[in-house]
């Protein structure tokens, strides 16, 4: 609570004795004295206590889902996209631009004026791919010069406008879930990314799938993430226990060998390193299947939470340890709920 950690959204509340308020773990408000708090695992128990919710952090709301003078901002930007935002021009929206910054800092990691530049250069990626000219693309999407354009279309998306018509797009938006933001990334041919905002590798791994395979990273939507948000809704809200939504899943033969065995984990069920690695035929493997588990880049999906020691700890989580019990949790009360109501 002290550190606003916000590995542990939606696996505690804090609620403040002096003031009668509960927060989320993150909440920006002043710290209170430790001697004032107690805590509870959901929002309910708080209210229940006879506590009100906190109007800075709004706990809530799943995840801090965008106020809705952030999404007027952004139906204003999908109706006119070519636009170009001046501080000026928000405030006149009543929008302050430093509090506009520090919200798309924190839930997007850039700007709001870094992610609409981003935005537009996409609409300029899509352009291409479709057959338009570099010259079209770029007076498209706002710029007033060619070179201006390809400098940065190039910072954006490690490639040149040119040789963007043979990249693959990777299509990214961020998903609200009980456990705090996450970024979603699918190309075509499906999902290649799910995982919590705040993770440390996160901007590691983007960067090795534009290095590696090729990617030009995009703000967009496509049918892959219209699915894994419904599902993902699904999935929290203990209605789901497999997802059907399309993935792919670029990486080498052993990596690719142990993901589709995190894959056939049963819900509500965990195994360990060791198991995986006498299933591949390499009982000896064990570090070098904790390796390909930890590089796995579709959290919940793929079921790299479901695995735990051979001493039966909860060993170690990209996500944090705090999310991969919560995660254990909701799988295992779903379980026996099932069961329960099968009796």
């Amino acid at each position: 609570m002290l550190e606003r950690d916000t590995s542990y959204e939606g696996v505690f509340f804090t609620a403040v004795k002096t003031t009668g308020i509960f927060c989320r773990p993150g909440c920006t408000a002043r710290s209170p004295k430790p001697e004032n708090v107690e805590f509870f695992g959901h929002a309910d128990e708080c209210l229940a206590a006879g506590y009100r919710a906190c109007l800075r952090c709004k706990p809530m709301d799943a995840a801090a889902i965008a106020p809705p003078w952030v999404q007027r901002l952004l139906t204003l930007v999908d109706g006119d996209p070519e636009q170009r935002w001046s501080d000026a021009q928000l405030q006149a929206e009543g929008i302050e631009p430093l509090k506009l910054r520090r919200w798309f800092k924190q839930h997007f990691g850039m700007t709001f004026h870094a992610w609409l530049r981003t935005r537009r250069l996409g609409m300029a990626l899509g352009g291409i791919k479709q057959g338009d000219s570099i010259d079209s693309a770029a007076f498209d999407s706002g710029y007033e010069s060619l070179s201006g354009f390809r400098d940065a279309f190039q910072k954006s998306f490690h490639i040149t406008p040119g040789r963007a018509a043979n990249s693959e797009p990777l299509l990214f938006t961020r998903l609200t879930t009980p456990l705090g933001p996450m970024i979603a990334m699918a190309e075509r041919r499906g999902l290649v990314l799910l995982e919590f905002l705040d993770q440390p590798s996160l901007t590691r791994q983007v960067e090795s799938l534009q290095h590696r395979f090729g990617y030009a990273v995009a703000p967009g939507h496509n049918a892959h993430l219209q699915h894994i948000e419904q599902q993902l809704a699904e999935y929290f809200a203990g209605q789901r226990s497999e997802f059907s939504v399309t993935l792919h899943m670029p990486g080498s033969e052993f990596s690719r060998r142990v993901w589709a065995e995190l894959a056939n984990i049963p819900y509500g069920h965990t195994t360990t390193y060791g198991a995986i690695a006498r299933l591949l035929g390499k009982p000896g493997a064990s570090r070098a299947v904790g390796l390909a588990n930890g590089h796995n880049r579709l959290s919940i999906v793929v079921p790299c939470h479901r695995v735990i020691g051979a001493d039966g700890s909860l060993t170690g989580y990209a996500g944090g340890q705090p999310r991969k019990a919560f995660l254990l949790r909701l799988e295992n009360a779903a379980v026996q709920l099932t069961e329960q109501l099968a009796l």
